[in-house]
């Protein structure tokens, strides 16, 4: 590699490591090449790449960027996952091909992130995450949930109402906190018309009339 060439590569490096949401750095000693293909497909999911870089061209280009923390990781085979995406996701991928070939593969040695350098215990921490799919669900979940709430009372708010309406009604509470009036009770039925007495003694006197 020539120097243009290595100029090129420092600038790609420095390039990458700019636009990344995180860094992570891992050991890639005895990872065949069908191997690192297959993680690759497996990180494009995650906006992510995975690269391998000579140590003394990647350290250049963290000098360039001021990223320092990159620099102590850059000892022995070091391979980077540059995250444009979910980070969360990335450090899975990176965990689930780590634990496919029984943890002997793809040792985690640490990252940068956010302008703070990771360790590999918060590489691991972060492939425990929930994803950011996951995440944004639960909000939405959150916020839907007392707005439905909101909703639905205010759609109960009429017939609610009109329920204590009648039920202060019906304990008398109406009319300044006076008991309503006990209802009249109903007359009672006329008795039935006793029958007419028997004709009574005539007591008049006929005019007398000359023979």
């Amino acid at each position: 590699m020539n120097r243009e060439q290595k100029a090129q590569v420092i600038e790609e490096v420095a390039g990458a490591i700019q636009e990344s949401n995180a860094v992570f750095a891992v050991d890639y000693r005895g990872i065949s090449v069908p191997q690192a293909a297959e993680l690759r497909t497996a990180l494009r999911g995650a906006d992510s790449s995975f690269t391998i870089v000579k140590n003394t061209l990647a350290e250049r280009a963290a000098d360039q960027v001021g990223a320092d923390g990159l620099k102590e990781l850059l000892e022995g085979p070091t391979a980077m996952t540059f995250v444009r995406g979910d980070a969360a996701a990335a450090a899975k991928a990176l965990r689930d091909f780590r634990r496919g070939t029984g943890g002997t593969l793809l040792e985690f040695k640490g990252g940068w992130m956010n302008g703070q350098p990771l360790t590999p215990e918060d590489v691991d921490a972060i492939a425990q995450l929930p994803s950011r799919e996951v995440l944004i669900g639960r909000l939405v979940g959150l916020i839907a949930s007392p707005l439905s709430g909101l909703v639905t009372a205010l759609n109960n708010l009429p017939a609610g109402l009109a329920r204590q309406l009648q039920a202060i009604a019906d304990q008398g509470l109406v009319g300044g906190g006076a008991a309503a009036p006990a209802p009249a009770p109903a007359p009672a039925a006329p008795a039935e018309a006793a029958p007419a007495a028997e004709a009574t003694e005539d007591t008049s006197t006929e005019t007398p009339t000359e023979d």
